[in-house]
């Protein structure tokens, strides 16, 4: 599929079921590997030690009272960072150690949504209540890169095999993938149905990006040209609502369903996304 740019917004609204999904994911926090934390906090690593037990759980109090903080990732300079929604909308960073920082973003209006790292050095992060995808600095100065349509909602967020970043877009008619560069440029991909619904994405094995199209009950997959793949799920219900998707060591793609009630996996095949998208075996849920 080519890359296409949109020239001007479109002025229709997600519909009421999107809406409830942004919703609802704005209260889904992203499944992440949680980081081992050591020092004198005592969560220690894992190792199934009496001083270090395995699956021992140690609760970091995030400084701002009411905050509701949402996606999490691994930094690249050796913390952790996460998303922090209304009432207050700001970026936080805790070290191995439990220290908290919290860094506010420009728009007290705003909120940041999914986090990952880029291959750049810094965070990206969605705002999709204010149009924008961001990048934080480990040094902690954001900067906003708006979107070219009026009425996107950007969602998910990853680092693509080709050093861009890749997003889900639930807004309009939800149905398109963004890919962003580390200097901000943004290129659309609009994707084969309309309301397709993405949300959750992820770079896969195969080099190309996997993602949930909750709406269509589909997985979907892009190369880094743009071309796209849908897969739907077995099960015919078409409210499953296929949510967050992830690698999963056995080299599939794993996936949530919100509604459904069920984790599914995807079949990757072994492609090549970065010369065109071959790859076609895969996609098997």
């Amino acid at each position: 599929m080519p890359e296409t740019t949109l020239p001007s917004p479109r002025r229709h609204r997600a519909p009421a079921r999107w809406r409830r999904l942004a919703v609802l994911l704005a209260c889904t926090l992203l499944s992440v590997p949680a980081p081992a934390f050591a020092g004198q906090h005592g969560a220690g690593g894992g190792d199934g030690s009496d001083a270090n037990p395995v699956g021992r759980i140690v609760e970091f109090a995030v400084p701002t009272e009411g905050a509701n903080p949402a996606g999490i990732t691994g930094g690249p300079d050796g913390n952790v960072w996460f998303t922090i929604q209304a009432p207050v909308n700001k970026i936080g960073r805790i070290t191995p150690h439990g220290k908290i920082k919290e860094f506010p973003l420009p728009h007290p209006e705003q909120f940041a949504d999914d986090i990952t790292s880029g291959a750049d050095g810094n965070l990206w992060f969605t705002e999709p209540g204010y149009n924008h995808v961001a990048r934080i600095t480990p040094e902690g100065k954001v900067t906003e890169f708006p979107l070219p349509q009026a009425d996107s909602f950007p969602f998910g967020i990853t680092q693509g095999p080709d050093g861009n970043l890749w997003f889900t877009d639930g807004g309009g008619l939800a149905n398109e993938i963004g890919r962003i560069t580390p200097h901000g440029t943004v290129t659309r991909f609009t994707l084969p149905d309309v309301n397709s619904g993405p949300i959750g994405i992820a770079a896969g094995p195969d080099g190309n990006l996997w993602f949930a199209e909750s709406n269509r009950n589909r997985i979907g997959r892009i190369t880094p040209r743009g071309q796209v793949t849908e897969f739907p799920l077995p099960t015919p219900n078409p409210d499953n609502t296929p949510f967050h998707i992830a690698e999963g060591p056995d080299g599939n793609m794993w996936f949530t369903e919100l509604v459904g009630n069920k984790v599914g996996r995807v079949t990757v095949g072994h492609g090549h996304g970065h010369d065109g998208g071959h790859g076609h075996g895969g996609g098997k849920p």
